[in-house]
């Protein structure tokens, strides 16, 4: 970001973007896809994706879509699970048609909470969305509403897409809305509501101005508290958000024009978030003792790796924090790429033979760089 912060420049700048598309702007009043509008974003997602962007699209629209092969009735569970699992596929379709037209390919990822709450399910998540992006597909995400409960689900794709920019390291969220951003007081109300351009604290009194003025704004299940508490779990991961008007065509291009916007600026970076996540956050739950060849490579920056572990104490599963202890104590704490089984099977062996031992091919490394944390002064 410049120096003075603004969402053009935060859209700018951003490497890895998450962008959340609600069912008001995607369905139209016929309760079909609005065909002109998906085509004008499409063009802005393969404008970015051409400078070298990795965007991530987090979709509502299944039930609406299917709402009318259930009699138009979706307020019981059991019926707004059939309309999303007759309406998904069409959602679907409907993204890949037109991201096709630009030669995207789209991949589609049905989430429940289980999958960004638990860190086994969450690193298993993000290798898929890491894989998608890596081979320049782009991930379309959509709550798994086939499935989900009224106890266990996101409740509104606002928080839905914060966590995945949580789970990606996202650097910026886009929320587009039906509301250029948060103002003071209700616009449609008061002629002298005060626009926010920039909030850099989310404080009780920035929050508040979306429990009533700004309640409306954005049809279904979100409005403006929900998109203010969206940006503040991704203000957490060192993500920051932009809360824009979609309405228009090609909305990114427009805040990437100055169309006006409410930018909520990160106190970090995703990766630096992340860190102070693992070391302060996570309780130890077992340890992975190492050689001082494999404590030496951790010094210069790079991954734990089965070979350098000579030994493990402690029983714990994929997705769980570990100690790291070198020949001359404590280097810092991980997240386990493996059970503690696996590891016990695995440890003194080179990458290449894990496969062989354990049966199935799982991560190249035991504990990841990204996903390590080493004491101060190493």
């Amino acid at each position: 970001m410049t120096d003075t912060p603004s969402p053009a420049s935060a859209l700018a700048g951003a490497r890895r973007i998450v962008i959340k598309v609600g069912s008001s702007l995607l369905i139209g009043s016929d309760g079909a896809v609005a065909g002109g509008w998906l085509r004008s974003l499409a063009e802005d997602l393969a404008a970015l994706r051409s400078e070298g962007r990795e965007l991530i699209l987090v979709t509502s629209g299944a039930v609406a879509l299917g709402r009318g092969d259930v009699g138009g009735v979706t307020d019981r569970l059991a019926d707004k699970q059939a309309a999303a699992a007759i309406g998904q596929s069409r959602l679907m379709q409907a993204w890949s048609d037109t991201l096709g037209a630009h030669g995207v390919v789209g991949a589609q990822l049905l989430l429940s909470p289980d999958d960004t709450e638990r860190r086994r399910r969450w690193l298993n998540a993000r290798a898929t969305v890491e894989a998608l992006i890596g081979h320049g597909v782009l991930p379309i995400v959509n709550e798994n509403d086939t499935v989900a409960t009224e106890e266990l689900r996101y409740g509104d794709n606002d928080r839905l897409a914060a966590r995945t920019a949580q789970l990606a390291r996202a650097d910026l969220l886009v929320l587009l809305s039906d509301i250029d951003g948060l103002y003071s007081t209700d616009p449609r109300r008061d002629p002298a509501a005060r626009h926010l351009p920039i909030v850099d604290a989310l404080t009780p009194e920035v929050m508040a101005m979306a429990g009533g003025p700004n309640q409306a704004a954005g049809v279904g299940t979100g409005g403006m508290a929900t998109k203010l508490a969206a940006a503040a779990i991704a203000r957490s991961a060192g993500c920051a958000t932009i809360i824009a008007d979609g309405t228009v065509e090609r909305p990114l291009a427009a805040i990437r024009a100055g169309a006006r916007a409410t930018l909520v600026t990160a106190r970090a970076t995703p990766m630096a978030a992340y860190k102070q996540w693992i070391a302060g956050s996570l309780a130890v739950a077992g340890e992975l003792r190492i050689d001082r060849g494999a404590a030496a490579a951790l010094d210069e920056g790079r991954s734990l790796l089965a070979a350098g572990i000579s030994g493990v104490e402690g029983r714990f599963g994929k997705g769980d924090c570990v100690r790291l202890v070198g020949p001359g104590g404590v280097l810092g704490l991980g997240i386990s790429g493996y059970g503690s089984e696996a590891v016990l099977k695995i440890m003194g062996r080179r990458s290449d033979e894990a496969a062989a031992v354990l049966g199935y091919r799982g991560p190249a490394a035991v504990v990841h760089r990204d996903d390590m944390v080493l004491e101060a002064g190493r």
